[in-house]
């Protein structure tokens, strides 16, 4: 089985591993997020070795250059023989400071607080003290009536026929 000589844009970001399946790569190129020379292609666009894409990540734009194609997904570790990145180091800059901006802000009361904050949160409890005037020992009587006690009194069905 010889290597293709071209091969589905869809197919081809799947197989390199841009994308985590082909139906999610089909979708990102039905919605003009995926170009070469500069515009937007169709799925059914066939690519060659030599070629490259530019594929739109919500700030920026990455770019990869076409060594070798696949038609099959393979390993992470043979990713880098069939494609390179020449992604410019300004879009680069960009992607690193969205996921920095986006693992640092998490929206309060969103989620289990990371360890962290666990901690932070466990320092002040334990470090509160609560004033003595303010603690209550005993029963306290919610509706106003002392013959709480009496379970007697306890309306049933048959009293309230």
């Amino acid at each position: 089985m010889g290597k293709p000589d071209q091969v589905r844009i869809d197919k081809f970001l799947w197989a390199v591993r841009i994308f985590k399946t082909r139906s999610i790569a089909a979708d990102a190129i039905k919605k003009g997020k995926v170009m070469m020379n500069g515009a937007q292609v169709k799925g059914s666009r066939n690519v060659k070795t030599g070629e490259v894409i530019d594929v739109k990540v919500a700030p920026a734009v990455r770019s990869f250059e076409i060594i070798q194609l696949a038609q099959n997904r393979m390993g992470a570790k043979l990713v880098p023989e069939h494609i390179k990145e020449v992604t410019p180091q300004d879009q680069l800059e960009i992607i690193e400071l969205q996921k920095l901006a986006m693992s640092m802000n998490r929206r309060k009361g969103l989620g289990r607080p990371t360890k962290k904050e666990r901690r932070e949160l466990d320092n002040y409890f334990d470090s509160e003290q609560v004033p003595d005037d303010m603690i209550f020992e005993g029963s306290f009587d919610f509706d106003g009536d002392e013959d709480d006690d009496d379970i007697s009194n306890i309306w049933s069905e048959e009293d309230e026929k």
